[in-house]
């Protein structure tokens, strides 16, 4: 049986390492743990690793949309809009507790990038190509119809707008919840363990050396199929593996501002374009109003993405352009996030225009790479790796493997009786929730935040917890750093507030509250030392200064954390 617990970390990179599996995965974003999930379900031996957290690297930082792709047209990336048009509803009925269908208004005005005529024909085609279901079809709108869904747009040369559906999305959720469903069905996956080199016999690749950046310790992984699915560092693999030629990634940065909602009291997601000719998102989200996205040529450490005062400033121009009575200033920004996009480098294209597509390369030693792509068709993407490697496996084994199972697969947590059946299971876990000592509104929440898995934490409620009473740990919060910690593999307290919660992101002050009695817990549970302790609560501060300071300022006592 494999354990997801961030107490079984150790364990699971021994049995990874006591045998030889059909498929290892290298990186735990959104395309690793869809890559793991399908292999896993074809009947394959698989194991995952990721040298920081899952997700963290560009699966916790894009605008988290499922979106179809419609900026793409413009690029006449038709096969593209098809594809992940049609995977945005697949994504949806599987996961529906963490995506969620958000009409989105397009505004044209007089000079703009859209007429009224370019996004009429533009939407009708996007559906058409999309498979749009026919109750969420695009509606054209007068300027007046227009104001009325949100009167904080710009209204000087305002000729109307376009209406339409995307999915709105909690991408490191989504991501968690994949690889929990991989790991339910017997894959291994353990976070912060780094490949530092490949094991090769005669020239092809047999496996991984693997540092578990926790312990120090070093172990070896036998796979007969390697997959680099690391995004951003998919070359510094492929230049291990001395297969680093031809095509590469160019890295583009994107950033995101949050804004309170009654600073920014935006009703209607939005989809503007700004005096540049750019496109940006506006989306109101749990009380916070977050815009974005940047897309600059970014070279630096993709680890540690910032944004800087110029990006700030940036999106604060687009969203005073677009909503001109808002008049928002830098003192209204309460965080922020950065994330690199790893393109595949086209020659002659500014970031905007680098096709977001996906490639599958294979090297001489065998090492498959994925790079490219978007999260919205990361099921598809999975699908197209593991065809390779089950193609392969069998060539060379003489295993055979089922055809790919997860386009009605349930992830983990959404089986909720599908989109339609979720309304009535977070009312039905409300009284749950009442039943076992909660509110019936951190019921609701829970259940909707957690889908079906909700009956864990609710199991948790009552269970006697010295370490939580000590701390007075409220009963909502100490629930879920018990699951994350038991079923979600948090490691760290970063873990905790930016991928399992999204609360550094959506509810900095959450975070303020809650942090220092979450790191004792921690710190309780899983036996850190001193030094891991100091180190763990500087990592989450300097998140805490990273999401309100530009990297090119100094902190000041307004903004120090």
């Amino acid at each position: 049986m494999t354990i997801f617990s961030a107490h079984k970390r150790t364990e699971e990179l021994q049995k990874m390492s006591s045998q030889t599996l059909d498929v290892l995965v290298i990186g735990g974003g959104i395309t690793g743990s869809g890559i793991a999930l399908d292999a896993v379900t074809r009947g394959m031996s698989v194991g995952l690793i990721e040298m920081q957290d899952f997700a963290a690297g560009t699966s916790s930082r894009s605008t988290k949309l499922v979106h179809g792709g419609l900026r793409y047209l413009k690029q006449f990336e038709v096969k593209m809009v098809a594809e992940v048009g049609k995977e945005r509803a697949i994504v949806y009925e599987n996961g529906p507790h963490v995506t969620t269908p958000e009409w989105m208004l397009l505004p044209f005005h007089q000079g703009g990038t859209f007429g009224s005529f370019s996004t009429s024909i533009g939407l009708r085609v996007y559906d058409f190509l999309a498979g749009v279901k026919s109750s969420e079809r695009r509606k054209m709108l007068s300027s007046q119809e227009t104001l009325q869904k949100e009167p904080l747009i710009k209204q000087d040369g305002l000729k109307g707008g376009g209406y339409y559906v995307e999915y709105r999305t909690d991408d490191a959720r989504l991501t968690i919840e994949v690889i929990k469903e991989a790991v339910e069905r017997g894959a291994h996956a353990v976070n912060y363990a780094k490949a530092v080199d490949f094991v090769y016999e005669n020239g092809t690749l047999k496996g991984v050396k693997v540092k578990d950046t926790i312990s120090g310790k070093e172990y070896q992984i036998m796979a007969h199929k390697v997959i680099n699915a690391a995004g951003p560092w998919v070359d510094t693999l492929r230049k291990i593996d001395n297969s680093k030629k031809g095509k590469t990634l160019q890295m583009t940065k994107g950033i995101h501002l949050v804004i309170d909602h009654a600073r920014f009291p935006l009703e209607q997601a939005v989809y503007f374009d700004t005096p540049d000719g750019r496109m940006v998102f506006a989306i109101p989200r749990d009380g916070k109003t977050y815009v974005g996205t940047t897309d600059t040529v970014y070279k630096a450490d993709p680890i540690h993405p910032r944004m800087t005062t110029e990006d700030r400033q940036y999106v604060i121009d687009a969203i005073n352009y677009m909503f001109p009575t808002v008049h928002v200033t830098v003192d209204d920004v309460e965080s922020s996030w950065a994330g690199v996009r790893p393109l595949i480098h086209e020659d002659g294209k500014s970031p905007s225009e680098i096709s977001r597509k996906d490639e599958i390369w294979q090297s001489d030693s065998g090492l498959i790479t994925i790079a490219g792509g978007k999260l919205t068709g990361y099921r598809k993407m999975a699908e197209m790796v593991v065809d390779l490697a089950s193609t392969l496996l069998s060539k060379e084994t003489g295993k055979t493997f089922k055809p790919c199972q997860t386009k009605h697969m349930a992830i983990s947590g959404g089986n909720v009786g599908g989109s339609k059946g979720l309304p009535a299971f977070i009312r039905q876990h409300a009284d749950a929730g009442a039943n076992v000592g909660l509110t019936r509104e951190q019921g609701e929440y829970l259940a909707s935040f957690y889908g079906s898995n909700v009956s864990k934490l609710f199991a948790l409620v009552n269970q006697k917890d010295e370490f939580a009473a000590e701390l007075n740990l409220p009963v909502d919060v100490r629930v879920r750093i018990a699951y994350a910690m038991t079923e979600e593999m948090t490691v760290k307290p970063v873990d905790f507030f930016i991928r399992r919660t999204g609360a550094l992101f959506f509810n900095i002050a959450w975070v303020q509250q809650w942090k220092q009695p979450v790191i004792e817990y921690m710190a309780k549970r899983l036996d850190w030392t001193p030094e891991q302790k100091r180190h763990y609560t500087d990592e989450l501060e300097a998140q805490l200064h990273d999401a309100v300071v530009p990297s090119d300022a100094e902190a000041s006592s307004e903004f120090a954390v």
